[in-house]
């Protein structure tokens, strides 16, 4: 059956239509929403292939799925273009209109934040812009890091040395690092310290200059390491500041210092927030399916159950923003 044959499957398991090949037309048979709504998302898959995108069953889910007010409008383009910010040589593309406006804003803005749910390619594309940035000589190299929250262990009954006991923390960026590019590059740039991985406590006292720097599972971080974080850059510097609001391991009654990031710079010029949602989640399909029944059962849960303050207010400044 092929590839065309695996799409196929895949709309007319989501949407009561019949599509058969006529030679070089393609005809939908259904009722007229039906067949307008296929009808429109086939032209998009074309717009992609011509741009030389190859559509798979996961970008099928995310069209028909996707709760958007053009239907599959103009995502031909969010599949085929390659964004400026992304070198084309490392095949990287945005698979979602939130992954897309994640990419502007990194180009536009000189600080981003960004928040949303496990799998919806946060810190995946954050490296994949700060490599790009770096390979295209922008910048002189990239700080990685992250907070050593302990989620049930303490660091110290760890075994190891500093390097050792942090190093688990910090796992998730070298695996979107050597997702991206192979082993053996990697280990050059690190050789030349172009990269740098450290834990958050590592970076007080620091001035990063001509940097691109990744703060991920910043949700665990309190409104002082943020605020610690942000006033370290230096001139020339690029920042993305990434965390999943319903993954807070910090005690109970300490404000996040994403959140409170949030708050206090959503006016500021140069920082652009950017809300990713259980849409964008391109992880496993399984994935959304998870971050969904939690949310649902969340909120059967509400009146006995209220959301930790963090949460409250992070759902709050979401609905309170522009859509």
């Amino acid at each position: 059956m092929g590839r065309n044959g695996e799409l196929r499957k895949s709309i007319q398991k989501s949407v009561p239509v019949r599509i058969v090949d006529r030679g070089t037309k393609v005809i939908v048979l259904g009722d007229a929403a039906d067949t307008a709504r296929v009808g429109e998302l086939l032209d998009e898959l074309l717009i992609a292939v011509r741009k030389g995108h190859t559509p798979t069953p996961e970008d099928i889910a995310y069209a028909l799925n996707e709760p958007h007010p053009s239907g599959s409008k103009d995502l031909g383009a969010v599949w085929g273009d390659v964004p400026d910010v992304l070198r084309p040589d490392i095949s990287i593309k945005p698979r979602t209109r939130g992954q897309r406006k994640l990419l502007d804003a990194i180009r536009t803005h000189e600080l981003v934040i960004v928040t949303g749910p496990a799998g919806t390619g946060k810190t995946f594309l954050a490296m994949a812009a700060a490599l790009s940035a770096l390979l295209n000589k922008q910048v002189n190299r990239l700080v990685l890091t992250r907070p050593a929250v302990e989620a049930g262990e303490n660091l110290g009954y760890l075994p190891g040395d500093v390097t050792e006991k942090v190093n688990p923390y910090l796992r998730p960026l070298y695996d979107a690092l050597y997702d991206i590019v192979d082993t053996g590059q990697a280990r050059r740039l690190f050789d030349k310290n172009q990269i740098e991985v450290a834990p958050l406590a590592f970076m007080r006292g620091r001035t990063l200059s001509k940097c691109f720097a990744i703060l991920d599972e910043a949700q665990n971080t309190t409104p002082e390491q943020m605020k610690m974080f942000l006033t370290r850059l230096g001139e020339g510097s690029r920042t993305i500041i990434t965390g999943d609001m319903t993954q807070v391991d910090l005690p109970q009654g300490i404000t996040s210092g994403i959140m409170e990031a949030r708050r206090i710079l959503r006016h500021t010029r140069g920082v652009s927030i950017v809300d990713l949602t259980k849409v964008d989640i391109v992880r496993h399909p399984l994935v959304q399916n998870i971050v969904a029944a939690y949310e649902a059962d969340s909120e059967e849960d509400a009146p006995s159950k209220p959301l930790p303050s963090h949460r409250r207010d992070y759902e709050q400044s979401i609905s309170d923003r522009p859509s």
